[in-house]
Order: C-alpha cells, then structure tokens, then sequence
C-alpha cells in the first residue's frame, strides 16, 4: 500500500492544495500526523479537504487547543492569539470530527502514527537522536511517524545495539529502504509551517509493502497564504515566517 503521509498542516490550504497536486493522486491512503489547524487562515477548508480524503489522523496540540483541550497559556502570544481566531473560525462538524481524533498513538501495521512522540503523544518535540533514543521502548512496532516539530527526518536504531541512534536528514525525492531490522522514527516535515530554513510543503511517500520512504518537497504560492492571513488580522510575525521557512 502506497501512503501519503502529510503532519502540520495548520489551516495553509494553498499548501495543502500544492502537495495533493505534486503526490499526483498516486496513493491509495492518507496519513495524518496532527495540527491540521492552528497559525493558517483556513482551518474549516483544510479540515473538510482532510475529511474529504478519508484520512487516518491522529491529534495534535493545536487541535487541542482549538477544541479547548489545553490552556492557551502554553503557547507563546502569536500562537495564542491564532488559537483564540481559531476555535472562532471553526464549523461544529469540524469540531467534531478534531474531537473524535485520538490522542494516544494509532498503530497501522508495522507503523505507529503519533503527533509529538509515543510517550508524550500531543506535547513532546524529538529533536534530537538522546530524545528519539529515549522513545523506543514507548512503542513495540518497527517504525513510528510523528510530527510536531516540524522538520523533515529520520532517527535510526541500528539493529545491533539498543542504545545507539542516528539522526538523518533526507535525501528529497530519494527513496529509502526501511528493512533490516532497524527500528526508525520517521519525521515527514509540515506542509504548511516548515521550520527547516525551507519554505516549500514537506511531506512523504510510504509504501508499506515494498518499506519505503520517501521524502518530496514542493513549492506553493505562499503569497496567498499570506494575503489570507491578512484579510484575516492574524499576527505578522505568522505571516512573514512563511517566506523563510522557520
């Protein structure tokens, strides 16, 4: 099974529009990491787009926040101040269907599917190869996806040691192999916020059946994105963050 697998998308639906269109229909399901709203000026849009796509999800923190699941005061001011426009914008059927989303990690097949990371599923960011290390015993399957943090990557234990994991960033358009027994968190990047230093949507192609990974990237008009946000008074430092890629 070939698996389109998208995380943070945060309401940008030009993005979101861009990565359907650069996948090219050539998937046969959908993997949603969490934070399919928050920062972006059309959460209603990218919800109803997820829906229509019969994704499988799994929360996210500012999903969380737009369902009055956490404190606001976890999140610094513009983010905040997103939140709050947020859960304004927001149809009850989109509510709803944000609400019915798990919040513990989703095991499919060989994969776990979580936000953060298998022990701190909505909140906790893997950023570094210690904090990866320190999450393999929280999940039993071979691989585990996770967003959250925005950034494109893999952490790689190798099978003859417990201890010893690697970070690697892709290769984009690269596939790569999963087997051999290794155990691998795999980061697929945002779609609509990257944090990379790269302002084009990150997301990734899985094949199940074959094990591979591969990561794409694609550009998107964020001009449009940004005149939405705009229209919409969202915070500026949102808006021009898009440009640069953090």
């Amino acid at each position: 099974m070939r698996v389109l697998v998208i995380s943070d998308v945060h309401a940008n639906l030009a993005a979101l529009e861009a990565v359907l269109a650069d996948a090219q229909g050539d998937y046969d399901a959908v993997w949603c990491l969490g934070d399919s709203v928050g920062y972006g000026p059309e959460p209603n849009e990218c919800v109803t787009r997820i829906r229509e796509l019969g994704a499988i999800a799994v929360v996210g923190n500012h999903d969380w926040a737009a369902l009055s699941r956490m404190d606001v005061e976890d999140f610094n001011p513009v983010a905040k101040r997103a939140v709050l426009w947020t859960r304004e914008q927001l149809s009850a059927e989109n509510m709803a269907w944000l609400g019915s989303l798990p919040a513990q990690p989703l095991v499919q097949g060989a994969f776990t599917l979580t936000h953060g990371s298998p022990r701190d599923p909505v909140w906790e960011y893997i950023l570094y190869p210690a904090t990866a290390a320190a999450n393999y015993a929280s999940f039993a399957t071979a691989f585990c996806l996770v967003g959250h943090t925005h950034i494109p990557m893999l952490y790689v234990q190798q099978p003859e040691t417990e201890r010893k994991v690697r970070s690697l960033a892709p290769v984009f358009g690269r596939r790569i192999a999963l087997g051999g027994g290794w155990r691998i968190i795999l980061n697929p990047g945002s779609v609509g916020q990257p944090r990379d230093n790269d302002p084009r949507s990150a997301y990734a192609i899985l094949d199940t059946e074959a094990e591979t990974w591969e990561a794409r990237r694609v550009a998107y008009p964020i001009e449009v994105t940004q005149a939405h946000m705009r229209a919409a008074q969202l915070p500026e430092r949102l808006i021009n963050r898009l440009a640069f890629g953090w």
